[in-house]
């Protein structure tokens, strides 16, 4: 007897809007504050400002639509797995470009392609858009996956553009 084949699973991208419903709106909040639990549980990123963040959920989507940007909740079989979010950077950085931010894909859901997935969806919004480039600060040490994929989608280190405060981070640009 053979094995039987897993069936597909169903993903699925929602922008997060004013429109958005209520538990989508929960789910999107949820996952952005799992990504900064993440990022201050590691001594290396513990420089992070996690209050910030919180008033970035609490906001949602205002924090990212009033910045020219916006934020993307992945599903997998309905439920919510990843997150992803952008924002216009400063023109004195360069103008009509945007920043990648918040990228996280739920351990559960890891393996899956959403980070590809998510970035690619931001990267075509910014070519819709007529968006010249799209920047992201990361902390390679503890991202090493996420640096490994902005870098297999062609992003590269470029000088420091924004004040994060956060120690050992690379900045990267992709030109569109």
């Amino acid at each position: 007897m053979g094995a039987e084949a897993k069936p597909a699973r169903v993903i699925r991208l929602d922008e997060i809007t004013a429109d958005t419903t209520a538990d989508t709106l929960s789910a999107a909040r949820e996952l952005l504050l799992e990504y900064g639990q993440f990022v201050i549980s590691n001594p290396q990123t513990a420089d992070f400002c996690y209050g910030t963040l919180e008033q970035e959920a609490a906001r949602l989507p205002f924090s990212y639509i009033d910045k020219q940007g916006g934020c993307l909740l992945a599903r997998v079989d309905n439920g919510p797995a990843g997150f992803v979010a952008w924002r216009a950077v400063p023109s004195a950085v360069e103008a009509d470009a945007w920043e990648l931010k918040r990228l996280w894909v739920r351990p559960l859901a890891r393996g899956l392609n959403l980070g590809p997935i998510l970035t690619q969806a931001v990267m075509d919004r910014a070519i819709e858009s007529r968006r010249t480039a799209v920047y992201l600060d990361t902390a390679p040490a503890v991202m090493a996956t996420a640096h490994r994929l902005y870098l297999s989608m062609g992003f590269e280190p470029c000088p420091c553009y924004n004040d994060n405060p956060v120690r050992h981070l690379e900045w990267m640009v992709k030109r569109l």
